[in-house]
């Protein structure tokens, strides 16, 4: 009742290293949508690319859908996690 359907599927890892940025992206491949809950883990030793360089890998990813109980959740931890930005103010830092 509540196990996760989980599955194998390849993808790109993506990282660039460099001064003006420092990101990894994961795509899975074959267009798989993901939804709130769903969790995906990338199998493989870990990947360091030097600085200044851009690099792509391929790998297998395990993607664990989120039953529907656990997505409801999701969103709602999500919408109030959203709020509190809200609730950040900008100023000057000058006081009259």
């Amino acid at each position: 009742m509540f196990a996760r359907a989980r599955f194998d599927t390849p993808c790109r890892i993506e990282i660039e290293h460099s001064d003006e940025f420092l990101g990894a992206h994961v795509i899975l491949d074959g267009d798989v949508a993901l939804e709130p809950g769903d969790s995906v883990c990338v199998h493989g030793e870990p990947i360091q690319v030097p600085f200044g360089e851009r690099r792509s890998f391929r790998r297998i990813a395990t993607v664990e859908r989120a039953g529907g109980l656990e997505r409801l959740w999701t969103r709602i931890a999500g919408h109030f996690e959203l709020t509190e930005l809200y609730e950040v103010s900008f100023s000057s830092g000058s006081r009259p």
